[in-house]
């Protein structure tokens, strides 16, 4: 019986998709390819989830669009401060146990969570 492995692919509309490539080629550090996406190989050890939200939450704001792009990172502190030299902000940042997490806002208006993992206790 056939069934879903995992996420394939996050795909959107943008007025501008290439100045949207640009901000996420400059800030989050993405080897954009010529046909115009990335393809990312999934870190050893980690997850990709898949959670509907209340049509009601807030956890998407400041944002508007009724999703959020969730990224694996290495290095969350790096990548913010590659963030601040284009003049972006995180809108918050969160630690707990499963890792660290900040969010951003994309030039679409997307809510952008990056998301560092624990380390599994054979590595911290």
């Amino acid at each position: 019986m056939g069934k879903v492995l995992g996420l394939g692919g996050v795909f959107f509309k943008a007025d501008d998709p290439a100045a949207v490539r640009g901000w996420y080629a400059r800030v989050l550090g993405f080897d954009v390819s010529e046909w115009g996406g990335v393809v990312f190989e999934n870190p050893k050890g980690v997850s990709t989830n898949w959670s509907p939200f209340e049509a009601g939450t807030r956890y998407f704001e400041p944002s508007q669009a009724p999703f959020m792009i969730n990224f694996i990172v290495q290095d969350l502190d790096g990548l913010l401060a590659k963030a601040a030299a284009e003049g972006v902000q995180p809108t918050g940042r969160q630690d707990e146990d499963m890792g660290r997490f900040a969010w951003l806002i994309d030039p679409a208006g997307v809510k952008i969570e990056l998301w560092e993992p624990s380390k599994p206790s054979s590595e911290a």
